[in-house]
């Protein structure tokens, strides 16, 4: 497996191995012992969800505090998506910045958003399917939104945005955040 640091540290771009033939392809999604390898032996995974949308659908910025706080494994099965990282950890370096990669089912790659991070995505063809493997369980207490327009982000989505739901059209701006 190739892994690509991006420009905040802690965020990860994975792309496995590909294994095709006349028959068609394999690979190894996950594989926790190697997982564990690369980022530690605390991180485990306890429940996967999976998304569908059509173009130009922003979900996001989502994230959980303490002690709920989520750690996501992200990848498209179908389609291709714009994936979005915002570092939420107040003493970091990168306190306030995102970094963003196209995940798809055609280049296969994956990204590891830890802890103390908000997640977001938009499709970029025509529908996707995002799996997302995750650290800890959903809790309504703990779950944060902020808006995926936030000004002080400036996030570049890269295509016209079609569709958002009630719940990030009315999240939380960046600087009324609840931080790590």
């Amino acid at each position: 497996m190739k892994i690509t640091p991006t420009q905040i540290p802690d965020v990860f771009v994975l792309e496995p191995q590909i294994y095709e033939d006349d028959r068609g392809f394999l690979f190894e999604s996950f594989n926790s012992q190697h997982f564990a390898k690369l980022f530690g032996t605390g991180i485990s995974f306890v429940q996967d969800n999976q998304s569908s949308s059509r173009q130009g659908v922003v979900r996001g910025l989502h994230y959980q505090i303490a002690p709920k706080a989520q750690g996501k494994l992200v990848r498209v099965v179908q389609g291709e998506i714009f994936d979005v990282a915002v570092d939420m950890r107040k003493n970091s370096p990168s306190f306030g910045q995102w970094v963003g990669d196209v995940l798809s089912a055609a280049n296969r790659k994956q990204i590891w958003i830890p802890e103390g991070f908000a997640h977001g995505f938009q499709v970029l063809s025509a529908t996707a399917d995002v799996l997302y493997k995750i650290t800890n369980y959903w809790s309504p207490d703990c779950e944060r939104s902020i808006r995926w327009d936030d000004p002080v982000l400036n996030v570049n989505w890269p295509a016209a945005i079609t569709a958002v739901s009630e719940r990030d059209r009315t999240a939380r701006s960046f600087a009324d955040a609840d931080y790590f």
